[in-house]
């Protein structure tokens, strides 16, 4: 699924990456904990989470995730856009619940 069907899908906003909006997402990945992130992630380049704070933007860059979507409307401040624009990351805002995100998600082909 592209992420720009993933915009659409889970009524997302995109905050940066328009660069991004044509390619493939076969993989997320969704938690708060930065720690699952590293421990758990392997192939997976979306990354689906509530929490706010640049360590969101350096964990996905350490798994090399090309993604990062906020939930429950959740915004970035412009620093943590800055840093996910540096980082090559393409970055979405959602109003949806994570649980209601990944549902969709994964209905819809993304695992």
């Amino acid at each position: 699924m592209k992420l720009k069907e993933i915009m659409e899908l889970l009524d997302a906003t995109l905050l940066c990456g328009e660069d991004k909006l044509d390619m493939e997402v076969e993989g997320a990945f969704a938690s708060d904990f930065m720690s699952d992130i590293l421990a758990y992630v392997s192939d997976q380049k979306l990354l689906l989470t509530g929490m706010i704070n640049p360590q969101v933007i350096r964990t996905a860059e350490m798994v090399d995730m090309h993604f990062i979507l906020f939930v429950r409307g959740k915004m970035p401040d412009a620093n943590m856009l800055a840093l996910a624009e540096d980082s090559d990351i393409a970055v979405l805002s959602t109003k949806k619940l994570m649980y209601t995100s990944c549902g969709l998600l994964y209905k819809n082909g993304v695992r």
